[in-house]
């Protein structure tokens, strides 16, 4: 891409680590003063938002999951690239000419900043955007469809443990009228779930969803859309029970857990409670499997958690005595039981 009187202006290697190296020291101003200098270079606003900005949080994620950054790092650094985002956005003069569309990340997901940065690749394009944030829920989001009119939605899902609140979500759109683009990880690869759950279309980067709405998206009547496959298979009995159930599964696991895997008779507080958070997200991910009855969620998201589990030395044994804790309770449900036996199978066992 080139700026303006066709200069070639690139984020090169050596500006994406050092903005990388302000946003990891928490250097709000120093993070500005680099965007606002590649603005006045002539950097196009949509190369800073997908390959500085966008490019450093991916790049953060994966220091995350490899134990080199905390949590609380992690979040310095994404406050940082708001700042830098917005920063980015004051400089915009681009007029809204192609209509209104509302973005919002779907109930519980709270990933905001990707679909933020959205927001300003619409805004950039001409499109005039109501941003309403991370996790909205869903009847704030159609109230607000009620009183705005907007053209389309386009709503973010980063985790597939939100698709039941994005199916609702993106039924209440269409009842309402209007389509929806979706877009997010959580949507599963090519977003494969999207057309499933109801939505019109699907977008696996910001500047594809910008594409897609400037040429033949958004439909103009939601009538002549093909509707979401009727045999979709959503929310049966098991995913029902596993929902209910949530709190005495983990509960149950936990007090178990010292008899079948005795190192955690020695674990701290702090130990103890990602223990049970981590029960928590093994019943989460096996609920949103099972609620679109896709395995390979499940599967993935425990081939992730021993990959980070093991960055922060915790043995393939505990993954594995998590899993058959809550297997051990689920006997009398066959899908549940063939996702866990399956994850089992694919960890090491020693």
């Amino acid at each position: 891409m080139t700026a303006p009187g066709g200069v070639l202006t690139p984020i090169t290697e050596r500006i994406a680590d050092g903005y990388l190296q302000l946003v990891a020291d928490g250097d709000e101003i120093g993070a500005i003063r680099l965007v606002t200098a590649l603005l006045d270079d002539g950097v196009p606003a949509q190369r800073i938002i997908v390959d500085l900005i966008g490019g450093a949080q991916r790049r953060i994620g994966e220091l995350w999951a490899a134990n080199q950054w905390s949590v609380a790092r992690e979040h310095a650094a994404t406050a940082v690239g708001e700042r830098a985002l917005a920063t980015v956005a004051a400089r915009s003069t681009v007029s809204a000419t192609r209509g209104r569309i509302a973005l919002a990340c779907v109930d519980g997901e709270w990933h905001g900043l990707p679909a933020r940065m959205l927001a300003e690749l619409l805004r950039l394009d001409g499109w005039r955007v109501d941003f309403l944030g991370a996790s909205v829920p869903g009847r704030h989001l159609i109230v607000h469809l009620h009183q705005t009119g907007p053209d389309a939605v386009a709503l973010s899902c980063m985790l597939p443990t939100r698709l039941p609140r994005a199916h609702a979500a993106i039924t209440a759109c269409r009842a309402a009228g209007l389509p929806v683009i979706a877009g997010g990880r959580g949507f599963g690869p090519g977003g494969r779930y999207a057309q499933r759950l109801g939505a019109q279309a699907w977008a696996a980067t910001g500047e594809e969803a910008v594409t897609r709405l400037a040429t033949d998206w958004p439909p103009r009547t939601v009538t002549d859309l093909p509707l979401p496959d009727e045999e979709a298979f959503l929310g049966d009995e098991e995913y029902t029970h596993l929902v209910r159930c949530r709190p005495q599964l983990i509960a149950t696991a936990m007090d178990r857990l010292t008899t079948v895997y005795p190192p955690a008779a020695g674990y701290d507080p702090a130990q103890i409670e990602a223990t049970s958070e981590d029960m928590g997200h093994i019943a989460d991910f096996l609920a949103a499997a099972l609620y679109v009855d896709e395995p390979a969620i499940f599967h993935d998201f425990v081939t992730w958690t021993n990959t980070v589990l093991s960055s922060r030395g915790v043995p393939a044994t505990a993954l594995r005595t998590g899993l058959t804790l809550i297997q051990d309770q689920l006997v009398d449900f066959p899908a549940a039981t063939r996702m866990l036996s399956t994850a089992l199978n694919s960890l090491p066992r020693t």
